[in-house]
Formats: C-alpha cells, structure tokens, sequence
C-alpha cells in the first residue's frame, strides 16, 4: 500500500545520485532534507567527464580479465592497476570480481546494465525538460578510436552486444570517414565507432548545481553535516551527525564511495571499492574537439568542459585513503598531446575522484536488508551521472510503495 507523501525524508550524499533523487522525491510530494559532509558537487561529481555513457553495458568484470591482473601490479601507471600497497587489503573483493567475470554471470549483468541504461536515458530526459536544463547539455556523439585493424576487430563483439541491447552506432575503418566525425587526429587511429546519441553535459558540477538549486528554490532543505552511523527505530530512521542527532521517516544512502561505512552501522556489509580516476581540465581549448574522445586501449577520454577541455580516465583500485598519484594524469595528458596534434599541456588543473565501485559493477538500489526504513543508491563506478536520473526514479517508486518500472534484482544489496 503506497504510503502518504508528506513524510520527512533525508538523503545521504549531495553529488549527482543524491541531489537527482532529492528532486525527483520532493517532486513526488515529500518533504526531503539533503545532507553532505563537503558540500554540493563537493566530491567525484564535480570532476567527473561529464558524459552520460548509456553505450556502456559492460562491466569491467569481463570474462579473461583476471588474466591481465599481474600486469597491473608490474605496470602501476597503466589504464588499470592495483597500488602494491592496497593489493593484500582489496583482495577479498578481488576473489568476487574474479567471480562476477565468469561468463555464467557476464551475460546478466550486460542485460541488467543495458535495462537500466534504457531506463535511464528516458528519465535524463524527463529531467533536463522538467529543470529547463537543455542549455546544460551537449548532443555531439561520441567517438571511440583504435590503432589498426586488430584492435578495431577485437573489439568487434562488443559492438554487436551493443547492436543486440539496440544501442544505435557507425563503424569507421578509414581515417577520412573518422576525420569528417573529427578532423586533426594523429593518423595512427585508423577505425573508430561513432555513438550519435551519445550526450554530455557541459559540466558535471555545474549540472549538478543547477539541480540542487531547482530542488531549493521549491522548498527543499540542505545542510552541510557529516554523518557518523544511522540507527534504525521502530516507526523511522535516527542518524548520528557531528551537530547532533537527526531523525526522519525515511533515509536514502547516496554517499558514493562512503556508503559501505555507513551501510555496515546498520549491519550490511557490502563490498564497495573505489576506482580512483585522475583528470586535468583545461581553461581554454587548444584543439578543437568536435565530439566525445574515447581512447579505450589507453583508459582515457578527452571531452569538453566549459570552454576548455578536460583530460581524463584510468582505474587505479586504490581505495580512499592512499595519497594521490597524479604522475597518472600526467601521462594522460602527454598522451593526449600526441594523439590530438597542436594539443597545449600548458595552464590545467590535476584532480582525482573517488568512484564508488561493486565486483559486478552494477549499483547497489534497493531497500537495506536490515532496515525497511532505509534504501541505498549507490555504487555506480563510473557511470553516477549516466545513470543518476534513472536510480533517482527508482528511488523514488521504493519510498513511494510504488513496483518500480524495472526488475532490481540484479541491484539487490543482498546479491553479496
């Protein structure tokens, strides 16, 4: 039985999935308080590439992965790797990321990704009309390049995974047909798929503000407060913060790669690691980037944020405390002044973002298993934005009593 809508409800998380869903649940007549240790955006949504990648069904747990993991600990600059000092400390979700490749589970999670990726895409849409938010936006495609005829067969299979989830796309096998997508590319990328309904926004953090904004202006409440533990009650929710304990009907966990800690206070025990990611963003353009740059052999993508340009990728599973290595950016950024001629490394901003990451790559959605007054939203890795607009409908529908328009199964906290 759908329960009233005037209850007071408090989400955990002020970056993309939080604030989305804050807005989504005050538009479905709740009152909704947004808390967030740092500040809006504060976190991996503020530096992420800005792209929504609903081309993106597979998982990083595909089959033969485990294969290439000596090389990550002998290469710790590579696309993929695995600090020396955190290997012993992330095995045991190792060993679930091992099991998630097999190819008895491979192919439900592809088919799982893939619905929410349609589910997804139509609610981005609901979103940016409902918020007036298409000047946000960018429709320019994306670009995904491979050096030589090998690797562009390689890839093959993926595309036509693609092609059976309906996912629309171009494939080039000559460096014209790529330059009229994307002219002035080092001649060393030969063929490329082209995605067209590939979208970005013209910045993650700036999007995301302008969400949170659209959530105060009709009422919504946030505040700066960092949450210690949540304990459940027998008609709600209390959550221990440093000011002083809060209590609500209802509490949704969007804390991205913080969740877990927060998660285990009430006895769910998840395995969340982060994929730590390294950009510089540019402020100004030196080369005129056309569309989405994906250079997938080499973990990075090249994308427009503002006027400039933003360098970005790599998985480094390194968990949230080990210092920032950011000699991965700087190899980002010389590559891509090889790849893109006339490119300037001159005048950007090094960061790195914290992405919240399960062994299957798919998101943790759903009531806890403890407490039928909290729902988690979290674990995206790398696609928080893609999929933000999408778990925030979800969301919405659970607190709401409502059957959500998608089986979560595959998204349960308990699949663990």
């Amino acid at each position: 039985m759908p329960m009233p809508k005037d209850l007071d409800i408090i989400i955990i998380g002020a970056g993309i999935v939080g604030v989305t869903t804050a807005l989504a649940l005050q538009s479905d007549g709740h009152r909704v308080r947004l808390l967030d240790r740092k500040g809006i955006a504060a976190e991996t949504s503020r530096g992420n590439a800005g792209a929504f990648a609903f081309t993106e069904i597979e998982p990083l747990a595909s089959p033969g992965i485990m294969l290439k993991a000596p090389k990550w600990l002998l290469d710790p600059l590579g696309p993929l790797s695995i600090p020396p000092a955190y290997a012993l400390k992330i095995a045991p979700w190792m060993v679930r990321f091992w099991r998630a490749s097999w190819r008895d589970r491979y192919a439900g999670v592809v088919a799982a990704q893939s619905a929410m990726m349609d589910h997804s895409r139509a609610a981005i849409e609901r979103l940016i009309k409902s918020v007036d938010g298409e000047p946000l936006m960018r429709r320019e495609g994306q670009l995904q390049l491979f050096e030589g005829a090998r690797a562009f067969q390689d890839s093959l299979p993926v595309w036509e995974r693609r092609r059976a989830h309906g996912l629309a796309f171009d494939l080039f096998e000559t460096p014209q047909a790529i330059a009229d997508i994307q002219p002035g590319l080092s001649p060393r990328f030969t063929h490329a798929g082209f995605t067209p309904h590939w979208m970005n926004t013209v910045d993650p953090e700036l999007w995301t503000k302008h969400l949170a904004q659209a959530f105060i202006a009709r009422g919504g409440l946030y505040e700066q407060a960092d949450v210690r533990a949540i304990v459940p009650l027998q008609d709600g929710v209390e959550i221990s913060t440093a000011n002083g304990p809060l209590r609500a009907d209802k509490l949704v966990l969007c804390a991205g790669a913080w969740s877990h800690h927060l998660a285990r206070t009430l006895g769910d025990r998840i395995p969340l690691e982060t994929e730590r990611g390294y950009n510089t963003t540019f402020p100004t353009a030196s080369f005129d980037v056309r569309t989405h740059l994906t250079f997938s052999a080499h973990g990075f993508v090249v994308s427009k944020i503002g006027d400039g340009l933003r360098v970005g990728g790599a998985v480094e599973l390194g968990g949230l405390d080990l210092p920032p290595n950011f000699k991965r950016a700087e190899i980002l950024v010389n590559k891509a002044a090889q790849f893109l001629p006339g490119f300037s490394t001159k005048g950007g901003t090094q960061w790195m973002g914290y992405r919240p990451s399960t062994p299957d790559s798919l998101p943790v959605i759903g009531p806890a298993d403890r407490c039928n007054h909290v729902f988690y939203g979290f674990g995206h890795g790398h696609l928080g934005l893609t999929q933000s607009a999408g778990t925030a409908e979800i969301l919405s529908d659970l607190v709401a009593g409502r059957t959500p328009q998608m089986d979560l199964a595959a998204f349960d906290a308990r699949r663990f």
